[in-house]
């Protein structure tokens, strides 16, 4: 006689509220991404930033983030979730008022690595822990599209939220926005999160994890040098650096008995799938992210504050299209529902390869339609990945999600920037008796252009904003052509190979294998 299963236990009240509490560090860290996007000036100013320290105050928090996700990540699976989630939490609190009243460009330079840490033991810890709470996979799958509702809304609120709260307050403001959130994660974690672990891990290697780190922040830095600055050599080698180091790494794990990152999760075709398609749409949400903000305010001629507000229509439909994703994705295939918004994110892309001049509406109108139609592949390829891996190897995965997503990014801003900037260079005419300096800058960068035209004649000026205007545009719409075929591309992909990619269970013939579960304490 057939055994009869067991149902699948359901959440309850408290799981749901541990959800709400998981889901503010996540907006909170994205949203600490960009939100000093707007405060870079004043603080510059009372700090004495130079034009290096600028940059790695804006960038050592990403560079962070992505470089100790996958250690972080591995972690959490030894020492347990909440644990690592509840330090992190109480640290990211600390350093952030620290980071409010620095008194120099250095003090915050470091301040701002330390979050990027603290914050890389925060993502794979909630993601992780919702998969061991959600044990029911319709109720995962919602739970995973309002931690990624959560992380979306904070992408695209960091620069709106940025300027509201500089409209009434210093710069520091920015940061103590960080304290209360995380130390309503450090009062109510002990309460309502349960400790989970890996019952069978061995020790950190911390080898691996020097290697990790070794890899990842020379080729995250590389790809944003490249986008910055183009091809040289410094970059170029930062990335064949971080690759190198990759290989080693790759090696070392195949040898150990308990390596920190178990290769054998890349042997389920759901979870490269999940990995795959997470990682392009990254690569066209970054270019296409860069390109419409730069657009906004170099063509169009809006204000970074006017700018961060024109995307709040985008980042609206980006919410709505995630929650909506999940709930199509428990009535068809999600297979369907990933090819369908790729199409409609396609003919988004193809609708900027028409926009000109200042013309906001039909930029932001095509913006809508790609968040809105890449909106969920955030959570099904999140709850693909974390069905396809064991419970106790939850938080592995959760960073693998994570940094995935980081290299998309990172590879999107620097790939299609650099393709827009060729582009640019290529078209752009400046005028005839422009100093050198003034003249290579202003063929760098349409942001080079807009200082050149400055220190010319009004002739002069109005023909060089002009061309370059014009040049930036069809830069802009080349990469959302580019865009629109990886659309497409992925769309068929899905089609044809991915079919049976699943959103919220295990891969198929795959067992879960169940996890240390330990009663909050």
């Amino acid at each position: 006689m057939a055994a009869v299963e067991e149902p699948t236990p359901r959440a309850g009240r408290r799981e749901w509220m541990a959800l709400a509490v998981l889901s503010l560090p996540t907006m909170l860290l994205m949203l600490d991404i960009n939100v000093l996007m707007l405060a870079l000036p004043q603080l510059s100013e009372d700090l004495g930033a130079s034009s290096t320290q600028q940059l790695w105050i804006t960038d050592i928090y990403g560079f962070a983030i992505a470089g100790f996700l996958v250690t972080m990540g591995t972690l959490g699976d030894r020492i347990g979730r909440r644990r690592l989630l509840l330090g992190g939490a109480a640290v990211f609190a600390a350093v952030s008022a620290v980071a409010a009243f620095s008194d120099s460009a250095a003090m915050l330079v470091v301040s701002r690595a330390v979050l990027g840490v603290a914050g890389a033991t925060v993502m794979p810890s909630t993601l992780a822990l919702i998969s061991n709470m959600f044990t029911d996979p319709k109720e995962r799958g919602t739970a995973i599209a309002v931690w990624a509702s959560a992380m979306m809304a904070g992408v695209a609120l960091g620069p709106a939220v940025g300027g509201l709260v500089l409209a009434a307050f210093w710069w520091g403001s920015v940061f103590l926005i960080a304290v209360p959130v995380m130390l309503l994660v450090v009062v109510t974690g002990p309460v309502l999160l349960t400790e989970s672990r890996d019952p069978d891990a061995g020790r950190l290697d911390l080898l691996s994890a020097v290697l990790s780190l070794a890899t990842v922040l020379p080729v995250i830095y590389g790809l944003k040098e490249l986008a910055r600055n183009g091809w040289e050599p410094l970059a170029v080698g930062a990335v064949v650096l971080g690759t190198v180091f990759g290989v080693v790494f790759v090696l070392r794990q195949r040898r150990l008995a308990d390596p920190m990152l178990d290769l054998g999760l890349f042997a389920n075709r759901t979870l490269r799938a999940g990995l795959t398609v997470s990682l392009v749409n990254a690569v066209i949400m970054g270019g296409t992210g860069l390109m419409v903000a730069l657009y906004l305010q170099t063509v169009a001629g809006h204000s970074p504050l006017a700018a961060g507000l024109w995307l709040l229509i985008p980042a609206c439909a980006l919410v709505v299209g995630v929650l909506l994703s999940n709930l199509l994705a428990q009535r068809m295939p999600p297979s369907r529902v990933l090819l369908g918004g790729l199409l409609i994110a396609a003919v988004g892309q193809l609708l900027i390869t028409q926009v000109e001049g200042d013309d906001t509406a039909l930029l932001i109108t095509a913006t809508t339609l790609i968040y809105f139609g890449a909106s969920p592949v955030g959570p099904i390829t999140t709850g693909a990945i974390l069905g396809a891996a064991p419970a106790e190897k939850a938080g592995a995965a959760s960073s693998l999600s994570s940094t995935g997503g980081e290299f998309g990014v990172a590879l999107g801003i620097a790939g299609l920037g650099s393709l827009s900037t060729a582009v640019y260079s290529a078209r752009v005419d400046v005028p005839a008796g422009s100093a050198a300096g003034e003249a290579d800058a202003a063929r760098e960068s349409i942001t080079g252009a807009l200082h050149t035209a400055g220190q010319l004649g009004p002739d002069s000026a109005g023909a060089l904003l002009e061309s370059a205007r014009a040049a930036f545009t069809t830069g802009v719409q080349s990469v959302a052509a580019v865009c629109a075929v990886f659309s497409v591309a992925l769309a068929v992909l899905i089609g044809t190979r991915l079919r049976d990619i699943s959103a919220m269970d295990h891969g198929p013939g795959e067992e879960q294998v169940e996890s240390d579960v330990q009663p909050a304490s």
